[in-house]
């Protein structure tokens, strides 16, 4: 399997926990699992089985994965070992996909939905409000008070952080009561990291609205960050199937890290121990985010 370069084996792990803790938190999409005394068995033509569990959350990206593997055993020792006419293979592959087995759609697509509009609509809010304040002179005079722009941020951003959750749990009521999409995981956790994320697009949206000079440039500039979100965070292609730069620029990207936080709580019940990695990230973005809205509104304003 590793010789088609096709597969990247990662790491070697001995026991289930460790490696459902890996397929869980998304650093590997397959495992392997090679029964203890393989080679034996293959030598002595008992025609053993290789299990291989794959991540199906994307039917996409493990679909054309675990189609590969059927190619493997006609071709694999094929000069070795194979024997009779037509030929008898030496061992078979058994593929078992995870979380999502029968590869339906709506469990990949509803969880990434929840991200996309919350992504769209929490950009657009927050740079049209702030900008169209500044265009009226009403920002000058929310300035002229004795209170500082950090302070007007959050007082931007902590309202419509509500009108985000109510969004979410919108979604996300719709996805399990009408598409039944299963929540496996804490409702807890997820309405946790979806209040991060919100308030990351919302830090992203506000520095959009200290960048440009009227309503039309705010609108343009959040479409231009809104595509790439949806093209590059594993949405709607597979993430590990796209060119290496594109993963560079998807994982500076909140879209990306919420998608696979979001699908690994509902399809795969992950808990934060899971999800350390995505979660730091996005806490990363929404400080930048925020940091540069406010050394950029004081600049601009002043």
């Amino acid at each position: 399997m590793e010789n088609t370069s096709y597969f990247h084996f990662a790491r070697e792990v001995h026991t289930v926990a460790e490696f459902d803790e890996l397929l869980q938190s998304g650093k590997v999409l397959f495992g392997v699992e090679i029964p203890r005394g393989f080679e034996r068995a293959v030598r002595r033509g008992d025609r053993p089985a290789l299990l291989v569990a794959a991540d199906a959350t994307d039917p996409v990206a493990s679909g054309t994965a675990l189609a590969t593997l059927g190619p493997l055993v006609q071709t694999a020792l094929a000069h070795d070992l194979h024997i009779g006419d037509p030929p008898d293979m030496p061992f078979e592959i058994r593929a078992h996909a995870r979380y999502n087995p029968a590869a339906e759609s709506r469990l990949n697509i509803v969880p990434g939905l929840v991200g996309t509009i919350l992504t769209m609509t929490m950009l657009i809010f927050t740079a049209l409000s702030v900008t169209r304040e500044i265009e009226r002179g009403t920002m000058e005079s929310l300035l002229s008070m004795p209170i500082k722009p950090i302070e007007v941020m959050f007082g931007k951003i902590i309202p419509y952080v509500l009108v985000g959750f109510i969004q979410a749990a919108l979604i996300i009521g719709i996805g399990v009561f009408v598409f039944g999409v299963p929540v496996l995981g804490s409702f807890a956790l997820l309405a946790l990291l979806t209040t991060l994320f919100i308030t990351t697009n919302l830090s992203i949206g506000y520095t959009f609205s200290t960048i440009v000079q009227n309503q039309l440039q705010a609108m343009q500039l959040s479409m231009m960050f809104f595509l790439p979100s949806i093209l590059l965070s594993g949405f709607m292609f597979p993430f590990a199937g796209m060119p290496v730069w594109a993963q560079y620029i998807g994982e500076g990207l909140p879209l990306t890290h919420f998608v696979r936080i979001v699908r690994a709580i509902m399809l795969k019940g992950a808990a934060m121990a899971n999800l350390q990695y995505d979660t730091i990230a996005l806490v990363a973005l929404m400080l930048f985010a925020m940091t540069v809205a406010v050394t950029r509104f004081r600049r601009t304003l002043d």
